[in-house]
C-alpha cells in the first residue's frame, strides 16, 4: 500500500474492507444512503453556479458524488481507498454517470488544480486523517476565490461517544463497528479555526438529527450537535 504523508493506512484499510457494501442501502452503509439527500440539498442549495465543478474529497464508494452529478454538477471524486474507488467507478458506469474518480490525496490535487473548483465537499472524512487541518487547507486551495467549501464530521463530545460510537456502531449497527475513534472527532470551534486559518469564511452550520423512533434524520439549521455540517466561502483575497 502506498504511504501518504497525511493518511492513516489502517483507516484506508477499513474502507477497503467495506468496499463491497457501499451501495447496499440496507447494509451497514445504509445510514449514508439515508442522510445523503439531506447532505446533497444542503450543498446544492448553497451553490448558485450552474453545472458547478465540484471536488468531492474522500468520496468513498461515490454515494455523494453520484447525487451531486445527478443534481447537475461536474464531479471529481478523490479517495485513497482503491477498492472503494473501483466500487464507485463501476456503479457510476452502470448508471450512465460521468464522474472523474481519482486515487489522489487532497494535498496533491490542490497543488495540481489550485483554484479550479466552484465548490469542494469533504463529508465524513476529516475524522479519519492524522492532520485534518492539512486537508482543510487543501480544500481551500482547490476552490476558486468566492467558491464554497462544505465539511461534515462528528462533534467530540461525551454525547457523541455514547450515541454515535457506542449505540450507533455497536448497538444499532448504523455504521460498521470501529468506524470512528473518539479522539479523532472534531469540535465545531476547531473546524472553524482551521478553516479561518486556511482563508475560509464561515457561513453556516447545521446538524443531522436522528430520531430513533422512526429511524429518520432531519436537518437542524444553526445547531451544533453530534453529526454536523458546515459551509464556508473562500475569501476573495485568499
Amino acid at each position: 500500500m502506498t504511504q501518504f504523508s497525511n493518511a492513516d493506512n489502517q483507516e484506508i484499510a477499513k474502507f477497503d474492507n467495506v468496499s463491497q457494501i457501499w451501495w447496499d442501502p440496507k447494509g451497514e452503509m445504509g445510514t449514508l444512503h439515508t442522510i445523503n439527500p439531506l447532505r446533497t440539498k444542503f450543498i446544492m442549495d448553497n451553490i448558485a453556479t450552474p453545472q458547478p465543478r465540484i471536488l468531492d474529497v474522500g468520496c468513498g464508494g461515490g454515494i455523494l458524488s453520484e447525487a451531486l452529478a445527478k443534481a447537475g454538477a461536474q464531479v471529481t471524486g478523490i479517495d485513497l481507498s482503491l477498492a472503494s474507488l473501483e466500487a464507485a467507478r463501476q456503479h457510476a458506469q452502470a448508471g450512465g454517470l460521468e464522474i472523474d474518480y481519482r486515487a489522489l490525496p487532497a494535498e496533491q490535487i490542490a497543488e495540481e488544480q489550485a483554484g479550479s473548483f466552484d465548490a469542494v465537499t469533504c463529508m465524513e472524512m476529516l475524522e479519519h486523517v492524522p492532520e485534518p487541518q492539512k486537508v482543510i487547507a487543501a480544500c481551500a486551495r482547490a476552490v476558486k476565490p468566492g467558491g464554497k467549501v462544505f465539511f461534515s464530521t462528528i462533534n467530540r463530545t461525551l454525547k457523541s461517544l455514547f450515541a454515535v460510537i457506542l449505540v450507533g456502531e455497536y448497538v444499532l449497527r448504523l455504521l460498521p463497528r470501529g468506524t470512528h475513534t473518539y479522539s479523532k472527532l472534531i469540535r465545531p470551534a476547531e473546524l472553524k479555526a482551521w478553516s479561518q486559518a486556511a482563508g475560509l469564511d464561515f457561513v453556516r452550520i447545521a446538524s443531522l438529527m436522528y430520531n430513533p423512533i422512526n429511524g429518520n434524520f432531519k436537518v437542524a439549521l444553526d445547531k451544533e450537535d453530534m453529526n454536523y455540517m458546515a459551509y464556508f466561502v473562500k475569501s476573495q483575497s485568499a
